[in-house]
């Protein structure tokens, strides 16, 4: 199921560093350039100047014994802050059941959805007010909006250098650190700002450790966000990945008409 609605949850924190060695003399690798807080809570303006590109989500779940994964694809133009992905959700716990992928259109404010199942016609949107989920729509459909991920890391502290590592071909500078939601709210651009506030409301606790990947431009190629609530009684740990690469890929992104919108009850 992906449109769910939770409590109440709360952030771990976790802060660590790990230095590289580098140069003849065996000195630690400098930094790569300016102060590590600043560089990641400026890569989302790196991103609206850099346009569009291809991003993959991947949702890992997990609470008790069970683990599940999903998975999503697709492009996001960080100018208008639009994108579509097709979210794949796993096969049930018998292995059994097959889903067909769901589209996602995510706009400001706004997420729509089709495929959604439970009780909507296969050839209807389902329309859902982003500022008004608990989580912001930070995890609770199944991928995180790309703008989001970065726009959370305006909430940067405590940030440091882990060191240089190689990303599908490209040289990355891997930072680590703690995103305060609430903070991140206050500093989000318009467009996002609304459900990053209902964020900061519907989590116990604003703090999400996160890892993230900047380029030699400063784009943000890579995004980690580990988040966790309470859920029934139980602890669900949520890590969320974003993949960003093919800078300036063409992204059209149609939202549907009003007569498209499934306008009735929704199963959760």
């Amino acid at each position: 199921m992906v449109v769910q609605r939770y409590g109440r949850r709360g952030g771990a924190l976790a802060v660590a560093a790990a230095l590289m060695a580098g140069g003849c003399a065996g000195p630690e690798d400098p930094l790569p350039g300016g102060d590590p807080t600043r560089t990641v809570r400026d890569a989302s303006e790196v991103l609206t100047r850099a346009g569009t590109a291809k991003a993959t989500t991947s949702m890992e779940m997990a609470a008790g014994g069970t683990r599940v994964t999903i998975r999503g694809e697709g492009g996001y133009d960080f100018r208008r802050r639009t994108g579509r992905l097709q979210v794949v959700l796993p096969k049930d716990a018998a292995g059994a059941d097959e889903h067909r992928p769901i589209t996602e259109l995510l706009a400001p404010g706004a997420l729509y959805m089709k495929n959604r199942g439970a009780g909507v016609p296969a050839d209807k949107w389902v329309r859902v007010d982003t500022t008004t989920l608990d989580d912001g729509n930070l995890i609770t459909n199944g991928a995180t909006d790309p703008a989001a991920a970065a726009e959370l890391l305006r909430g940067a502290q405590g940030v440091t250098y882990v060191g240089e590592v190689d990303l599908a071909g490209v040289k990355v500078s891997h930072y680590r650190g703690v995103a305060d939601i609430g903070v991140a709210a206050r500093a989000a651009s318009p467009q996002v700002r609304g459900a990053l506030a209902a964020a900061a409301k519907g989590f116990a606790k604003d703090s999400v450790p996160f890892d993230a990947y900047l380029d030699a431009e400063g784009r943000l190629r890579k995004v980690r966000h580990q988040f966790s609530f309470a859920n029934q009684g139980r602890t669900v740990a949520v890590a969320s990945t974003t993949l960003l690469y093919g800078f300036g890929t063409p992204v059209d992104v149609r939202l549907p008409h009003r007569k498209d919108i499934y306008a009735g009850k929704i199963k959760v």
